[in-house]
């Protein structure tokens, strides 16, 4: 085995003012963020690595506040990829971000996302990204937010977190 697809991700839609809001929470942390670490460390043992490919999301480089857990676990494994990839690139390993935006699927619930680009279509994107050696792939949405700054992302912001009502 040479390449390692850390794809570990629940997304659950959480209340911070429930009381079991911590421990629910935990499982989203370990899931989402720790078995990248865990399953990296393993890989890192094998003779003949050459390829770590990190799965985040779209919600990475903007939040959807009703998911803050798995908004924030997809920020720890950015960071943890690009400090990998700094780390692993005198041994030859390439490491690669890969940058899902909401597509459907039945993630955070069925029929939720329903009328988005399809995972084919997104499928297709990624790999060609990859025939041409990017090491930070996106598709659609997560395309433009990857090109975020501090003047554009709150606009992206306000699109998925609507002002609350008073």
């Amino acid at each position: 085995m040479n390449v390692l697809v850390n794809n570990a991700g629940i997304q659950n839609w959480r209340d911070i003012a429930d009381s079991g809001f911590y421990a629910k929470s935990k499982s989203g942390v370990s899931i989402n963020f720790l078995a990248h670490a865990h399953f990296t460390t393993l890989f890192m043992s094998l003779p003949s690595q050459t390829t770590v490919i990190n799965v985040t999301s779209g919600l990475a480089l903007v939040p959807f506040s009703k998911v803050q857990i798995y908004c924030g676990t997809k920020v720890f494994v950015r960071s943890f990829t690009l400090s990998l990839r700094y780390i692993l690139k005198p041994k030859g390993v390439e490491v690669i971000e890969m940058i899902p935006p909401a597509i459907n699927t039945d993630l955070g619930g069925k029929g939720i996302h329903e009328g988005l680009p399809t995972v084919s279509e997104f499928v297709d994107s990624i790999f060609q990204q990859m025939k041409e050696v990017k090491t930070e792939v996106t598709f659609g949405s997560s395309e433009t937010r990857a090109k975020a700054n501090n003047e554009t992302i709150p606009s992206y912001f306000n699109k998925l977190n609507p002002a609350p009502l008073a």
